[in-house]
């Protein structure tokens, strides 16, 4: 059996779908998979070993040029190459419009979310197998129903395992542990403050970690060299491609992150993640994994930098015991 999945964005909601995949793996050995994903997100995917072709999609881009013509050539392009590759299922894990209008084009038998389950209702249209899956549930459960009920089997959901593997290649020339700090964000209201996370490197470093801080924009490039200028044996890494993030990521001693999409990652690795949420709540969406945890700034209040390490260091005994055990 040939599946396809349509998660398409963000990066948070492509790896909250990894545990789903993880459990169809174990239950259904005979399907194979393929994913069709936004073009950004396509090295996250390629982190899961079950996953086999990779469709891309642009739908961000497309939008802003929609009169062009090689928008609508990209768009033929994945058209004609989900349609030949004939998967016998499509599911749509996202239950939106958009990702829906996608799924369709596989011209194959679309499994998604009911009336009362989808994110948007008028994608349930465009589905063959409705699901009803409760909304109060966190994203990646109801994802692993989702799949167990379309593809057949019960989730075991007193366990959780994302399957993705870090990149070979990690960060070269630092030794020793490493703690990456995840500042950049999309809203300047979940930023954590740069005077916050400069005293954080400084903790780490107390703590014979060395800090680590990447960026991705000009504004993020201010931040970091803030960092490293205060906390001089904080490593820079230069503006890089997300794969080269997640190897750096990946092979970490610790992670200490705003609301962003890397620190899913960072928890989907099953590191010790500590989330710093300011002006969000991680409610059904947070990051979940074996040694991540969200701390919650109090309306008005503030995460202090002692608070999260503290918070840090139980999750870094708490992996410790954990190998010992298996050991």
């Amino acid at each position: 059996m040939k599946v396809l999945i349509v998660k398409t964005s963000s990066m948070g909601d492509v790896i909250h779908t990894f545990p789903a995949l993880e459990d169809a793996r174990r239950h259904r050995p005979d399907v194979s998979f393929d994913w069709c994903v936004e073009e950004a997100f396509a090295g996250i995917v390629g982190l899961h070993p079950a996953i086999g072709r990779i469709h891309t999609v642009a739908i961000r881009r497309w939008r802003k040029r929609l009169l062009n013509g090689a928008t609508w050539q990209e768009a033929a392009g994945l058209r004609r190459a989900l349609r030949a590759s004939q998967y016998d299922l499509v599911i749509d894990a996202q239950g939106l419009l958009k990702s829906a209008l996608v799924a369709k084009q596989a011209a194959a038998p679309i499994a998604g979310f009911d009336r009362s389950s989808a994110r948007e209702t008028s994608a349930i249209w465009f589905y063959d197998r409705r699901y009803a899956v409760p909304r109060d549930l966190h994203a990646i459960e109801r994802t692993r129903r989702l799949f167990g009920m379309a593809l057949g089997y019960q989730p075991d959901l007193s366990g959780l395992g994302s399957g993705i593997v870090p990149p070979a290649d990690g960060l070269t020339g630092v030794s020793g542990k490493t703690a990456v700090l995840l500042h950049g964000t999309s809203r300047e209201d979940k930023k954590w403050p740069v005077a916050d996370w400069i005293e954080t490197a400084r903790l780490a470093v107390d703590r014979q970690m060395t800090p680590v801080v990447t960026w991705s924009n000009e504004a993020e490039k201010a931040v970091v060299e803030a960092i490293a200028k205060a906390v001089p044996q904080t490593v820079l890494v230069p503006k890089s491609p997300l794969a080269v993030i997640a190897a750096i990521i990946g092979r970490s001693t610790l992670v200490i992150g705003a609301d962003t999409g890397l620190t899913h990652l960072a928890s989907a690795f099953g590191l010790p993640t500590v989330a710093v949420f300011l002006a969000t709540e991680p409610g059904l969406t947070g990051p979940r994994g074996p040694y991540a945890s969200t701390l919650l700034a109090a309306p008005g209040g503030r995460v202090a930098p002692g608070e999260v390490m503290a918070e840090a260091e139980k999750l870094m005994e708490r992996q410790m015991l954990g190998l010992t055990s298996k050991n």
